[in-house]
């Protein structure tokens, strides 16, 4: 287990914790640690669903720039072939659904690893952006492009050129988060939308996300090749032969599916 990350396992659920007080700022090592329990929920069997997860009080404020203040060019050039950027791509390539709870703050790098999740559910008070220009820099773990990709290039100018905070009713409103609730919910909202995925058809949810997330980068005709590849794919699973059979005999959303 990391110092500053864990994965805690709950049911069917996994929660990427992150635990660096105060405020989660992001340094070398929670890039290393997060990278490997990425990696570690991708591939358990028992992890149906995925939350990404600061704690009670703040998500993640952004990057350690005490770290970060002194780098060359070289130093970073370096560091981010398997930098936080890496770390971030770890999280969106987990094959299955995966949802961050954001309290507090989640800012900069912060806000990057939101993005890397499927879905963003948010405290009523929370503030979410893309400082980084502030500083002299831009977005670099995804933010210019996951946030351009999730709310419209003219929108996400308007965010990363300012740098401003975007509060939580705003944040809805851009579809920069997906759904508002009480700040001491935000955990629970989470897992309730997690635990729907606990008895679900682990492989043709895997398709879908690689289907949706893939065809972003093709145009409209390579993308359908690709769904279809895909859902090919899915007729040699166990769960499509459970599914099939339980909708002619009993219906649809009666299936209890095995995960194969």
């Amino acid at each position: 287990m990391g110092e500053f990350v864990r994965l805690e396992v709950d049911g069917a659920i996994g929660t990427i914790r992150l635990d660096r007080p105060k405020m989660n700022a992001l340094n070398r090592q929670i890039e290393i640690e997060l990278r490997e329990v990425a990696l570690e929920a991708a591939e358990r069997d028992d992890i149906r669903a995925v939350i990404v997860y600061g704690g009670e009080k703040v998500f993640a404020a952004g990057a350690d720039i005490k770290e970060m203040a002194e780098m060359s060019y070289g130093d970073m050039a370096r560091k981010e072939q398997r930098g936080l950027s890496d770390a971030m791509s770890q999280v969106a390539a987990i094959p299955k659904p995966t949802v961050a709870a954001l309290t507090g703050y989640a800012l900069g790098g912060g806000f990057e690893l939101a993005l890397s999740c499927d879905r963003r559910i948010a405290a009523d008070n929370i503030k979410v952006g893309q400082p980084e220009i502030l500083l002299g820099v831009i977005p670099g773990a995804g933010g210019t492009q996951r946030l351009a990709r999730l709310i419209g290039p003219s929108k996400a100018k308007d965010i990363i050129y300012t740098g401003r905070f975007v509060d939580a009713q705003e944040a809805l409103q851009l579809g920069m988060v997906d759904e508002l609730v009480p700040a001491d919910e935000v955990y629970a909202a989470a897992r309730r939308w997690a635990e729907q995925f606990s008895n679900g058809a682990a492989r043709a949810l895997a398709a879908a996300k690689a289907a949706i997330d893939g065809g972003l980068d093709l145009d409209l005709d390579n993308g359908l090749k690709l769904e279809t590849h895909l859902f090919a794919g899915t007729f040699a699973t166990e769960d499509q032969k459970i599914g099939m059979r339980s909708f002619i005999e009993n219906g649809p959303g009666k299936a209890k599916f095995t995960g194969n």
